[in-house]
């Protein structure tokens, strides 16, 4: 893709602003999982080693816009500046002044500068220009490196890439792009897509794009239960949207769509509910679909087994009760023996990968939930056609 990248750049000296995606959940002032902190550090150690003073930036949460973070503090990044100076074993200051007295930001040698939450910032979400130039001012160069936030056009994530003496993508940012470009524009076929969630609605971009792309489309979860209705099948009780039904049909005659033929059903949506597996074609009306059944789950991972190319996001069943997570985990543990290119992200999807321990086994997560689905579904990153057009301009 055409855009900068920061290790193209001599960062020696600069002051360099990275706008990281480190809202990560917090609860009772505890840091509840800090893998996006995680994944921010080899971009940081790298502008570290290069002798750059180091700015970070980012939003945490939902704050009020306009009013100051002392009046919400439920919203400060103080947890994750503590938790940045652990992982990096350097100091991490928590400035909540650079707007109004910028001259204050002086990182020292190997230290680093971490941004009080930009989202209190007036003008933020709507990217104000006047707020955007107030970011660049304060760095030689803008590193874009927070995936999770790039379909958003903000004043720290589109705004100041704009205005910035120089603007690149970090290597987070870029090797989340190098991976989607990979599986979707130069896939290895034969390709397939897994697509499970509550609602075809929330994913019908999704599915209509990834229809033109892929051999195979799974789906799983309510969006199954559209399908199967679609398909002519009785689905009981089970949440699935009857106005898409003419959608899921259609969609059926542009790619491979195969369909459950053994489901679990319970009578109640409840972690203690009786689990029972029938055939797709003999549900009652009482009937709610949970899970697809071992039969259909060997179906579907025998398709994995053959695929060169898997995006997967959503799970196959509701996976949070053990009694519906075997078919999420046959297929989660298919795509982990899969010798191909296997890309996974969505907040659910991340879950069942670490709930069935094969994180180290596909090939990139992504860390962006919002932002991977509307680069799936084909939408333009605002983030990153900012990037583009200021390589594009030199």
């Amino acid at each position: 893709m055409a855009f900068l990248r920061m290790e193209q750049i001599d960062l020696a000296g600069k002051r360099v602003l990275i706008r990281e995606d480190l809202n990560v959940g917090i609860e009772g002032g505890e840091i509840v999982n800090d893998t996006r902190i995680r994944a921010a550090l080899p971009t940081l150690r790298l502008a570290l080693d290069a002798g750059a003073q180091v700015l970070v930036m980012s939003h945490l949460g939902r704050p009020e816009e306009g009013q100051p973070i002392d009046t919400q503090m439920e919203y400060s990044l103080q947890p994750v500046a503590d938790r940045l100076a652990l992982l990096l074993d350097c100091e991490v200051q928590l400035n909540r002044d650079y707007l109004t007295n910028p001259q204050g930001l002086s990182a020292k040698a190997g230290s680093v500068i971490l941004l009080e939450n930009v989202r209190v910032n007036k003008g933020e979400i709507k990217d104000d220009p006047a707020l955007a130039q107030r970011y660049a001012d304060l760095c030689d160069v803008f590193v874009m490196d927070a995936f999770g936030t790039a379909h958003r056009a903000q004043a720290s994530t589109h705004g100041v890439a704009r205005l910035a003496p120089i603007a690149c993508a970090g290597p987070l940012l870029a090797s989340e792009l190098d991976a989607l470009h990979r599986s979707l524009e130069q896939p290895e076929r034969p390709m397939l897509a897994i697509v499970g969630g509550a609602k075809v609605s929330s994913k019908l971009e999704v599915l209509q794009n990834l229809a033109t792309k892929v051999d195979n489309l799974i789906v799983g979860g309510g969006i199954a239960n559209t399908f199967l209705a679609a398909a002519g099948f009785k689905v009981g009780k089970s949440l699935y949207e009857p106005e898409l039904v003419p959608v899921a049909a259609a969609l059926m005659q542009k790619t491979h769509i195969p369909m459950p033929t053994d489901v679990v059903v319970a009578k109640t949506f409840a972690a203690d509910a009786s689990a029972e597996v029938k055939p797709v074609d003999n549900l009652d009306e009482d009937d709610m679909i949970l899970d697809i059944g071992p039969a259909t789950a060997q179906a579907f991972a025998e398709i994995v087994d053959g695929m060169k190319t898997i995006i997967w996001n959503g799970p196959l069943g509701v996976f949070e009760f053990e009694s519906f997570a075997a078919g999420t985990e046959t297929i989660a543990r298919a795509i982990a023996r899969n010798q191909g290119f296997s890309i996974a992200g969505g907040g659910e999807t991340i879950a069942a990968i670490d709930k069935f321990g094969i994180t180290a086994a596909v090939s990139y997560i992504s860390t962006g939930g919002g932002a991977f689905l509307e680069y799936v579904q084909g939408t333009i990153l605002p983030a990153v056609q900012i990037l583009e057009q200021r390589a594009s301009e030199g």
